[in-house]
């Protein structure tokens, strides 16, 4: 009586090799979030900004000054504004020139949320072009 063979057959061989696609496609997904996520552990940093010594004077043609005490009280030049009127100011010179530069003066105590809703305000009003006038360290 037979009853078959008893070898097994050679189509069933366990697979050697490493499937390097998965892992190929969890790297490259790695390495978009690092990519992503760099700039923004940057900003967690402390900085001291007001300070600099590699400022260069701005060469615009026509500019306004605007300052915020540390109080957070707004100027245009050296004359106390509220916001509507230094609103209607900035309006009124986008007007004349719509490439004037707005020079803004912040005392460093000043919170960088009032520093932001006056760019806002000045954006809104019309002018876009803001520079940041700092005080320069001696070496």
């Amino acid at each position: 009586m037979a009853f078959g063979r008893l070898q097994r057959s050679a189509t069933s061989q366990p697979m050697s090799d490493i499937n390097m696609t998965p892992l190929i496609d969890v790297m490259l997904v790695l390495l978009v979030i690092f990519i992503i996520t760099a700039p923004l552990m940057s900003s967690s940093l402390r900085l001291d900004l007001p300070k600099t010594t590699g400022a260069q004077a701005s060469s615009a043609v026509q500019f306004v000054t605007v300052a915020v005490d540390a109080k957070g009280a707004l100027f245009w030049g050296d004359e106390p504004q509220t916001e509507a009127q230094l609103s209607a100011r900035v309006r009124t010179s986008a007007q004349n020139n719509p490439a004037t530069e707005v020079q803004l003066r912040a005392d460093k105590q000043v919170p960088y949320g009032r520093i932001a809703e006056l760019i806002g305000l000045v954006q809104a009003a019309g002018l876009s072009r803001i520079g940041f006038v700092t005080e320069t360290t001696t070496p």
